[in-house]
């Protein structure tokens, strides 16, 4: 089973996404915000993080930058809706920055699901 970080901060949405993953099979673990996630993983590695870019504390893009300095190979997916700039240049920044699969908010179930399962089954998706 594997064992994923979830990094969300509307509650309700992090709640739906655990439920998910949870339905899954998935092992989840979950931060509502960025500032915990370093430690947490230094703890206890995981298989995939998927985290929000457009978080208060620390966003999703020092986030990212972070766990690539604790693991050059951690596996991250990161999603987003936008914020105060153009959602889509969070994603492209995140991409550049080592994310293997970005995802914007709103997204299906399935879709969302199936990004998980190809991230983790290491293959480079497309955008």
């Amino acid at each position: 089973m594997a064992s994923i970080l979830l990094v969300e901060d509307d509650d309700q949405l992090r709640q739906l996404l655990k439920t998910l993953l949870d339905g899954a099979g998935y092992q989840i673990s979950e931060a509502s915000n960025g500032k915990r996630v370093c430690e947490m993983y230094r703890q206890q590695p995981c298989d995939l993080v998927i985290t929000d870019l457009v978080m208060p504390d620390m966003e999703g893009l020092e986030l990212i930058t972070e766990l690539r300095r604790i693991d050059r190979n951690v596996c991250i997916m990161a999603i987003s809706g936008g914020g105060r700039g153009e959602g889509d240049g969070y994603l492209k920044a995140a991409r550049q920055l080592g994310a293997q699969y970005i995802l914007a908010k709103p997204f299906d179930n399935d879709r969302f699901l199936e990004a998980v399962r190809l991230v983790l089954e290491n293959q480079t998706p497309g955008a």
